[in-house]
């Protein structure tokens, strides 16, 4: 089949989306570091649709800071690639061409910090994971001790991580006599731009004071949210990108129609028309955070649990379960009075975009992948909820019910008892304490609410929540997930 290239673009069949702009005048302006996935189905989307709309200086160099394999795939087809939304009513696919070069980090490192420190750039936007930050996530602080910020400080020409890119590439700027560019996370990490400031600014003390204050003065640091489901491409999506397009394409991206974006306006040198095209310009980026915190990921694990214990393998399948999804308006009532609107946002408009996104059939969005990990997770995005409530003497009957179905999966086998795989840095404690416990409602909650690396000290003396989580716990155990959860409405 012939390869995705400019030259072939007339080959794509009908209804395939194309780029609407002269790509021969297409300059670089923004360099990306972490050329994942989610990068080139969220913000270079969202960059495209900018230069439709206001052609300018806003092309993006993508970095791979490990692999070249992202290089070797999009350079033979002239940095093309499809974005292939799944959407109900049948597959959205477009063209995406705002990518103008790849490099690969390990490879020239001197060649990414020069064009990073190349007049032209004004945006360096990262994707490199929490992990990638180099720093202590319960802190927010620089980890000197990292083997990659020890090796970036003795070969600052030669850097490993993403600060130490960064930081190379402002010192650059600096002796050059230009001004910095905006270094904008778009990594899911609460307040990710101040996280980023000070890391970059802690880096550059290390070798230069100087550089670190100017650093502190003149960088811009916007914090920013981004949400769109981009699940990991197979050779399945491979194939089939190739018979809806007409073209081979070595790089697909598939995604779900939604996106958000909620960026901090903040900006040292212009940025592309983003607030034109759907992205949301905003003073501060916390209050959409909180709200996807609470509202999306609280329902989406609390979903996970139930909907794995009744049987269903995939989000759509749970949540297009009636008696499911009336949990989830139920539950939501519970968590929106505990969330303060962003700006120009309705809450309940918001839960019913999240319905229909959950209930997306072309997105297999897996119940188990979802459940895991529920020991870090529980208490960002459930146990704060329950506390505010407690606080306030309201019902919690749907967010306790929540926390039982989490322990009734951790306790290792499912409603037709076979065995359940828990993934969680706690599992083993979970599987002991199952052990124990059997299935004695009043020993197993009150033996996991006990670990207070997850509950604190303050929610197991909370009798209104210790009770209703082991009551949910018991009929969970004697009636399943269904029932239990439609006994909610009843």
């Amino acid at each position: 089949m012939t390869r995705l290239t400019v030259a072939n673009l007339a080959g794509l069949k009908a209804g395939v989306r194309r780029p609407a702009y002269d790509r021969a005048r297409l300059t670089p302006g923004i360099v990306h570091l972490g050329l994942g996935a989610f990068a080139r189905g969220h913000l270079c989307e969202y960059t495209e649709d900018a230069l439709e709309l206001d052609f300018g200086a806003w092309g993006v160099t993508g970095a791979s800071l490990q692999r070249p394999d992202q290089r070797d795939r999009l350079a033979p087809q002239d940095g093309l690639y499809t974005l292939l939304k799944r959407a109900p009513a049948g597959p959205e696919l477009r063209i995406i061409g705002c990518i103008g070069e790849v490099l690969v980090a390990p490879e020239s490192p001197v060649a990414l910090i020069a064009r990073i420190a190349a007049p032209e750039t004004r945006i360096v936007s990262l994707t490199v994971t929490e992990k990638g930050y180099c720093h202590d996530p319960a802190t927010g602080k620089l980890k000197a001790d990292h083997p990659d910020i020890i090796h970036d400080l003795s070969h600052p020409l030669a850097p490993r991580s993403a600060v130490g890119i960064i930081v190379a590439g402002l010192k650059a700027r600096r002796a050059a006599g230009l001004g910095p560019f905006t270094a904008l996370s778009c990594d899911n990490l609460p307040h990710n731009g101040g996280v980023l400031r000070g890391l970059v600014r802690d880096f550059a003390a290390l070798s230069d004071d100087g550089l670190s204050q100017w650093i502190e003065a003149n960088g811009a640091f916007p914090a920013s949210m981004v949400d769109r489901i981009v699940p990991a491409t197979t050779e399945a999506d491979i194939a089939e990108v190739a018979g809806l397009t007409g073209l081979e394409d070595a790089a697909p991206v598939i995604g779900e129609p939604f996106r958000q974006w909620a960026i901090q306006d903040v900006f040292a040198a212009g940025r592309p028309a983003w607030h034109e095209v759907g992205a949301q310009m905003v003073s501060e980026v916390a209050p959409f955070e909180f709200m996807k915190l609470r509202m999306l990921n609280g329902a989406h694990s609390s979903l996970a649990y139930l909907g794995y214990l009744a049987g269903h393998e995939t989000v759509a399948e749970a949540s297009g379960d009636p008696v499911l999804a009336r949990f989830l308006q139920g539950l939501w009532a519970e968590i929106i009075p505990t969330v303060p609107a962003p700006q120009g946002v309705v809450l309940a408009d918001y839960a019913d975009a999240l319905l229909a996104r959950f209930r997306n059939p072309a997105i297999r969005h897996r119940t188990w992948q979802i459940a895991m990990d529920g020991s870090q997770k529980l208490p960002q995005r459930l146990l704060g909820t329950i506390r505010d409530r407690l606080k306030a003497g309201a019902p919690i009957d749907h967010l306790a019910l929540g926390v039982a179905a989490w322990m009734r999966y951790v306790s290792g086998t499912d409603e037709k008892g076979a065995a359940i795989d828990v993934r969680d840095p706690l599992a083993a404690s979970f599987a002991e304490k199952a052990k124990e416990a059997g299935r004695n409602a009043a020993a197993l909650s009150r033996s996991l609410l006990g670990i207070e690396a997850i509950f604190g000290s303050d929610l197991p003396r909370e009798e209104r929540f210790t009770q209703a989580v082991e009551r949910h716990l018991a009929a969970l155990f004697e009636k399943g997930a269904k029932a239990t959860a439609a006994s909610l409405s009843a």
